[in-house]
């Protein structure tokens, strides 16, 4: 360093790093397209939405609708969507196949590391794109098959699937909540929700209306909200009609909501009801939508705490900013309601000399999610105290 008889001055940035906002209201959905219009009809089509592409559509899904040409899944699952908000969707084109089992193929897609179809074509969205796709659908392709591996793919992107319940051969609508039901029992994944029935208008547009709900109410509230009781757009009917009370458990709608099936009610408007995952009994803690949600997304912002951090040398003072950016948020988070609590910590008895000489230090993170108010209990109480005036009031 040059000879200086004087005062230097380096400027260090230290203390807790701003965090920028998350946004987990990026819809990803498989779809087919086709145009039956001339050769320019299907180039437009083909141009828009190229086959086993990613394509970002940056809000108004009802215009790109236009553009989805007039048949298959695309163009009236991105009109449910609209109707329900303007969110960004990534959307994957695949050609529907001379049978289900073929479609399933195309829809399930396949990788060889350098490219990706169907549904792994999601997974190449965030490199392509900038967005990373958390809400998850195919409606009216999610055959069981197809369902197995979109939580696969859920789980690789911390997202959340929401796919219509099938019937004993997992590739029709089931016809009965006792099908629905039977068919949920097929999976134990908390990144899943199953749905019944569909909108009077079929072919999964259902399913499509919940992708545009949860993505509407990640932005207006968030995403510890569960989808539940909020009125959903569009919808003038039902393909089966669910029986509901709300004060009887025995009902249609509350033995789906027993077995972990969200159902559609109608209570001033047409609503998701149903708080529930499909995690098993091995993950009580993961029952609520929210819940698995919240973890995501705290596991979102674990990522953005700790990444300034890496790389720079581990002094007790860069600890002690990173553990106060990521308390700083956590506070902010319960301040705005989106959690309970959450705490980080800096275990002494997990963080041995030999592994933070190798720059392993260990961190625990516990947090709180809120959970909904699922089932309030009021008791109902008759007594003659209210009489006990009664006389003087009248004087």
């Amino acid at each position: 360093m040059p000879f200086h008889h004087g005062l230097t001055l380096t400027e260090t940035a230290t203390g807790p790093r701003a965090l920028a906002a998350l946004s987990s209201a990026v819809i990803g959905i498989i779809a087919t397209a086709t145009s039956s219009g001339d050769a320019e009809a299907q180039a437009a089509l083909d141009a828009a939405f190229p086959l086993n592409e990613p394509v970002l559509i940056s809000g108004q899904p009802d215009i790109a609708a236009g553009k989805a040409g007039d048949g298959g899944t695309l163009g009236s699952v991105l009109t449910a969507i609209g109707d329900q908000a303007s969110p960004i969707i990534v959307v994957v084109r695949v050609t529907e196949g001379e049978d289900q089992d073929e479609t399933d193929l195309n829809v399930i897609g396949a990788t060889d590391g350098n490219t990706y179809t169907g549904l792994q074509a999601l997974l190449a969205a965030q490199t392509k794109l900038g967005v990373k796709p958390t809400i998850l659908g195919a409606p009216g392709l999610d055959t069981q098959p197809v369902v197995a591996e979109l939580v696969t793919i859920a789980k690789k992107l911390r997202g959340f699937a929401y796919v219509g319940a099938k019937g004993a051969d997992g590739f029709t609508p089931a016809a009965t909540e006792a099908e629905a039901i039977t068919y949920r029992d097929n999976f134990s994944d908390r990144e899943l929700m199953v749905i019944w029935p569909d909108t009077a208008q079929g072919g999964g547009d259902i399913i499509a209306r919940a992708l545009g709900l949860r993505a509407a109410i990640d932005e207006a509230t968030g995403w510890h909200k569960t989808i539940s009781n909020v009125p959903l757009g569009g919808v003038t009917g039902l393909e089966y009609d669910v029986h509901f009370d709300l004060t009887d458990p025995s009902t249609a709608a509350g033995l789906l909501n027993q077995s972990e099936v969200t159902t559609v009610i109608r209570q001033n408007g047409f609503r998701l009801w149903g708080n529930r995952t499909c995690a098993d009994a091995q993950q009580p803690n993961f029952a609520f939508e929210s819940a698995v949600r919240t973890s995501h997304a705290l596991q979102e912002t674990i990522e953005q705490i700790v990444a300034p951090f890496l790389d720079q040398p581990m002094t007790l003072g860069l600890i002690k900013d990173l553990l106060e950016t990521g308390n700083a948020r956590f506070r902010q988070l319960a301040t705005e309601g989106r959690i309970i609590g959450a705490e980080m910590f800096f275990d002494p008895d997990q963080n041995s000399t030999q592994e933070l000489a190798q720059g392993r230090p260990t961190f625990r993170v516990q947090f709180t999610p809120v959970a909904p108010l699922e089932n309030p209990n009021v008791d109902l109480v008759i007594t003659d105290f209210y009489y006990s005036d009664f006389a003087e009031q009248l004087t």
